[in-house]
């Protein structure tokens, strides 16, 4: 099939975002490029600082760069900064920014013309996220950054070329929190032209630029002809002319549209078509071979039950930790991965901190199926068998009411009484957030591709509201472990606080881990280098789509 053939149908789509005037698509475009996909969520912002879910995210990392970024494999590399310094002591961090890297065209600039990023560009963009009127759910990215007498962020551009950054203490993951979008560049003059409704006119240095966006129906990329990045073989990127963003809530009709060839990518499986997909071993169906390939990876994101160790607030019965453990023993994760997952996931037996992350350890002593020693962890609390144990209820979203009655079901064979919750993933959020869930399901995606991303969950100090502290554990050795790793530079060492921590949470048990996520993405094979990584961006600046004659 040529390429005019493929994307015949998205064209006339496009025509009120992509074409001057009414003439035909094929005469001024025949060859136009453009990747389709589909969002079931709802991008709510595409300015960088709300930047704070996947679908935002993927988005937004289509139309702006950081000072740094993370390759494949999340080894940090240069971006906007080609190189940088850190001082002896590890709190000095001085980057060297490339002179080749250009706003977006937009009339807020003189002539309509993007102009080029200076270090200053940067004082501002990370200032705006800690400012308190905007509300930025990733101010805390600037945490560990000091702060000048007057309050503001300890950061100086030296020069148009030479940004400082100063910390507060050593703090090594620094270079992987500023790869994160919410530490993108934004030009102050469109900011400022916008105000808030620059989350709808974002202007950035991307490989594509902001065309169109009907809200709930279609968002429209273009490319950015004066991307600074260029391939191994010196061809600039990005390849593809354009990007197409649907919004379709319903992943079955989802998935059929990507079956007809109307999206170029699926990045979900959900229950409703899994086995139309997968065999139970997790491969391609064979009559879908010929059409499609998979693409998968590990994903560092800790699915989990989490239980609120709140003695105001929480059930008296789980603040034994006999009671925690016996969950724990108490059902098969491999076969719930197998049968309920068709293999897409690696079953959570070890500990919180996932496969594929620096610092999982698979030996960490985790959580076998053991329902002998589960029913003896109950006795052990004073509920022999289940006898006397009130029945236990677990939050949870429609899209995990399989696992649930799983584990329903199987805590039923040990005496344990659980009820199921269903409710709006919004109201879930929302209660977990005011310490009101009392055994909840959650995930936790990393953020940055170091381990304190996931330990940080148990720290005493983010207790909710004010951190991520879900189930408000409380563990004085493990908070001396965490404070103390946070400034140890050399990485071997830190990873041995790291899993000293991570087998506490295991003896202690505040949460369930249920399984360590994979990332899986269908593409047609006209679909050509499309780039995986554990943190499951979506990367398309690299992506090149040709037919098989091509």
């Amino acid at each position: 099939m040529s390429l005019t053939g493929l994307f015949r149908i998205i064209i006339p789509v496009l025509f009120l975002g992509l074409l001057p005037s009414c003439k035909s698509a094929f005469e001024e475009m025949p060859e136009l490029t453009v990747f389709r996909y589909n969002e079931d969520g709802n991008i709510t912002s595409l300015d960088p600082i709300y930047a704070r879910n996947q679908a935002n995210i993927w988005a937004i990392s289509q139309v702006f760069n950081s000072l740094l970024q993370l390759d494949t494999t999340l080894k940090v590399v240069p971006s906007i900064a080609h190189s940088w310094d850190i001082s002896d002591d590890g709190t000095l961090y001085t980057f060297y920014l490339r002179r080749d890297v250009f706003f977006h065209d937009h009339p807020a600039f003189e002539q309509g013309k993007g102009r080029q990023v200076v270090a200053e560009d940067f004082v501002y963009s990370f200032s705006r996220l800690v400012d308190p009127t905007l509300n930025s759910p990733g101010s805390w990215v600037m945490n560990a950054v000091d702060r000048q007498k007057d309050g503001a962020l300890a950061v100086e551009a030296v020069s148009d070329t030479v940004l400082e950054i100063r910390l507060k203490e050593p703090f090594p993951p620094m270079t992987g929190l500023l790869c994160m979008e919410y530490c993108s560049v934004v030009p102050r003059e469109v900011v400022e032209k916008y105000g808030q409704e620059f989350r709808q006119n974002p202007v950035g240095t991307g490989p594509f630029y902001y065309k169109y966006w009907k809200d709930g129906v279609k968002l429209i990329l273009r490319k950015n002809p004066r991307y600074f990045e260029y391939d191994e073989k010196g061809q600039p990127l990005p390849y593809l002319d354009a990007i197409a963003i649907s919004f379709i809530q319903d992943r079955q009709t989802a998935f059929l549209e990507f079956v007809k060839g109307n999206l170029d990518i699926l990045t979900r499986v959900d229950a409703s078509y899994k086995d139309e997909l997968l065999t139970p071993e997790g491969e391609l169906q064979p009559k879908y071979q010929d059409r499609f390939y998979a693409l998968t990876g590990n994903f560092l994101n800790t699915e989990y039950l989490g239980i609120l160790l709140d003695p105001e607030h929480g059930l008296t019965e789980f603040q034994q930790s006999h009671v925690r453990r016996a969950i724990n023993h108490g059902f098969d994760r491999e076969r719930m991965i197998r049968y309920l997952r068709n293999n897409m996931g690696t079953p959570a037996l070890a500990g919180f901190v996932p496969v594929g992350m620096p610092g999982f350890t698979q030996n960490m002593g985790g959580y076998v199926y053991d329902p002998d020693k589960a029913r003896a962890l109950l006795e052990e609390a004073g509920f022999p068998n289940g006898q006397g144990l009130p029945a236990i209820e677990l939050s949870t979203t429609g899209q995990y009411m399989d696992i649930a009655q799983y584990i329903q079901h199987e805590l039923a064979r040990i005496g344990i009484d659980l009820r199921i919750d269903v409710m709006p993933a919004a109201t879930l959020r929302e209660i977990m957030a005011k310490g009101e869930a009392h055994f909840f399901r959650g995930s936790w995606i990393a953020d940055y591709p170091d381990a304190e991303n996931y330990l940080a969950l148990f720290y005493s100090p983010n207790h909710t509201p004010q951190g991520p502290n879900y189930t408000k554990f409380t563990h004085e050795e493990f908070d001396r472990l965490y404070e103390a790793s946070r400034s140890i530079v050399s990485d071997s060492l830190r990873l041995t606080y790291y899993k000293k921590m991570d087998s506490i949470i295991i003896a202690e048990a505040p949460v369930v881990p249920l399984y360590y996520d994979q990332s899986m993405r269908f593409l047609p094979h006209y679909v050509k280098n499309m780039p995986t990584n554990p943190l499951n961006h979506l990367l398309l600046k690299t992506v090149k789509m040709k037919s098989e004659t091509d």
